[in-house]
């Protein structure tokens, strides 16, 4: 490819991406919307305390299907046509793996759990069922999320957007009919939030079914190599998410205790506004991963180059167009999810939002050079951000700025933590060893 050719590839791939991925955030926005329509503070507070459990099936979802998408995709570039059916048939016995453990946790231990979250009496209920039908849903969100990255890497990325698309706008419609017209509650959110993959993976179906996808079951037992390969380059996506959800249990737990429910629900409305932040560029990632690895594969190492100078550009002017809308904007975002117009609430979230987007652009370098590290089979430095990032540096800065300075001590503990490590991964970025560079 030349630049023009690499341009070309990198607006179509990343813009596909992008608008699929802020689709399928909309699945837990669309729920906060409905829920605070419905329910109130209350069920913000019952939704937020639930929610880190849907990330850790969405990051184990996304660690398989990034996982084993990269390395789908370097092999399809050398021609391994074994090693691709492989790598997809040990990738899906996997999922089937983790999806059968979170349905048996949603089966049997999900008032546990929901215990051990911090719910009290006045939200218990509504968290206990949201929480149990998301795991009872977890196989066909990780099924999901697999599916979309191989079709993406198989030379799809339209159906991959148009999927993720359909799925989250049939959660948008049967949100509002499950929770309003049938009066369905905190169930009908979770339900119509569950029956989305479902849809989305029915419109990949043709895709199958007219043969145009490149790698298939085969009869294959798990290899473990194989899957300690996959469970590396997919790392980085699973602890971003995972930590996605042990942080907001660690800011639901300091909330609770500064301002109660009421400091949740804020909480709440500023962590699921965030998804969409972190989608934009998580599409970005997810874009140029296809992009480099096929690069990375064949050798080009100035091709890698540009992409990856491409998306650190796009990512400078997102974040200025997002911190704009928040800061212009943030006040009528707010009172979107404030149906009750409590004025605590939305002073609370107000201030919030403006500290907490303050991350955006660190954010964004940190998620695009993490997925470059997997990207060229180099997962070590993508390893470390993931976890600077996820829990050594944000859980025990969330306790130190909290108890120094409040509430405002919170929203400041997300934005540092990026800037931190977005300084540590331009390092590790600069003493990428030559043996990697050169093998390209």
């Amino acid at each position: 490819m030349k630049n023009t050719a690499c341009l070309s590839h990198f607006i179509k791939y990343v813009s596909l991406n992008v608008l699929g991925m802020i689709g399928l955030s909309c699945y837990i926005l669309a729920d906060t919307y409905f829920v605070s329509k419905g329910l109130g503070a209350n069920g913000l507070t019952a939704l937020n305390l639930a929610i880190p459990i849907y990330s850790f099936i969405h990051g184990s979802g996304l660690m398989l299907g990034m996982g084993g998408a990269t390395r789908y995709s370097i092999a399809k570039s050398q021609s391994e046509r074994d090693k691709m059916n492989q790598i997809f048939t040990n990738t899906i016995l996997l999922a089937l793996s983790f999806a059968g453990g979170f349905f048996v946790i949603g089966f049997f231990f999900s008032e546990i759990l929901v215990r051990l979250l911090g719910a009290d009496v006045a939200v218990f209920q509504m968290s206990k069922t949201y929480l149990q039908v998301v795991l009872l849903f977890a196989p066909i969100f990780i099924i999901n999320n697999v599916l979309l990255c191989f079709v993406r890497n198989d030379g799809a990325p339209e159906l991959s957007m148009i999927a993720m698309l359909g799925g989250s706008f049939s959660n948008i419609i049967l949100d509002y009919i499950f929770m309003f017209p049938l009066k369905m509650g905190i169930f009908g959110a979770v339900l119509a939030t569950g029956l989305a993959p479902a849809i989305s993976l029915l419109i990949l179906c043709p895709f199958f079914l007219q043969k145009r996808n490149g790698f298939h079951l085969i009869n294959f037992r798990l290899f473990r190599q194989l899957s300690s390969d996959i469970f590396s380059s997919g790392m980085p996506s699973l602890i971003t998410e995972v930590s996605s959800g042990i942080v907001i249990i660690v800011f639901n737990t300091i909330l609770l205790k500064l301002q109660g429910n009421m400091g949740v629900a804020a909480y709440g409305i500023i962590a699921n506004l965030s998804l969409v932040m972190v989608s934009i560029y998580t599409g970005i990632a997810q874009g140029i991963q296809p992009l480099i690895s096929s690069n990375y594969g064949i050798g080009n190492h100035s091709n890698v180059q540009t992409i990856l100078r491409y998306a650190l550009l796009l990512v400078v002017a997102v974040s200025g167009m997002i911190y704009m809308v928040v800061f212009i904007g943030g006040s009528q975002i707010i009172s979107l999810f404030n149906s009750e117009q409590n004025e605590a609430l939305q002073s609370i979230a107000m201030i919030g939002l403006k500290i907490y987007f303050t991350s955006c652009l660190f954010v964004g370098f940190n998620i695009i050079i993490s997925v470059y590290f997997t990207s060229i089979e180099y997962a070590r430095p993508a390893h470390i951000i993931s976890v600077l990032r996820g829990f050594l540096i944000i859980i025990p800065l969330a306790f130190l700025l909290a108890s120094f300075g409040g509430i405002l001590g919170v929203w400041c503990v997300f934005p540092t933590t990026e800037l931190l490590v977005a300084g540590i991964g331009g390092v590790l970025y600069l003493l990428i060893p030559k043996e990697i560079t050169n093998s390209m």
